[in-house]
């Protein structure tokens, strides 16, 4: 779901201007409405940089006016101005927040829990093998690959 024409009508005032070279050399920048898209595709995903379609611009290019529009704090104007859009058409409220919806077992169950896990071992040798390299002391071995 890329931005509506509403949502890049409110955004597009804040991002900055497109740097030009007095000699026009170089490659174009793409156009500030798909890379933004590209951006916000990766952020509501929460997929990797480099899993971004083909319909967006290459992540090396989204991925970078990323952490400059973070960096010069136009992200955040940006953010702020589709919340507002969204808040004016009734989507979202703003007053209202839910900060985390996980939750984390007390302590004393700590060892019923531990028992569980003892109880539920892996059942074929490739399981087995995965545990070995997945093992937290696996970085203090010293494997011989030769």
């Amino acid at each position: 779901m890329d931005l509506t024409e509403n949502q890049w009508r409110a955004v597009a005032p804040l991002l900055p201007t497109e740097r030009v070279r007095e000699d026009r050399r170089g490659r174009p920048w793409r156009d500030p409405r798909d890379v933004i898209n590209g951006i916000l595709w990766v952020l509501r995903t929460g997929a990797p940089w480099a899993d971004l379609p083909p319909r967006y611009p290459s992540y090396q290019i989204c991925h970078r006016r990323f952490q400059r529009w973070v960096k010069a704090g136009v992200f955040v104007r940006i953010l702020r101005a589709l919340a507002a859009d969204l808040e004016a058409r009734g989507k979202i409220k703003l007053d209202e927040a839910f900060i985390d919806g996980t939750w984390a077992g007390a302590k004393k169950k700590e060892a019923v829990l531990v028992e569980l896990v003892a109880a539920a071992r892996p059942r074929s040798w490739q399981s087995q093998m995965l545990l070995v390299f997945l093992s937290p002391f696996q970085s203090r071995m010293d494997l011989d690959t030769k």
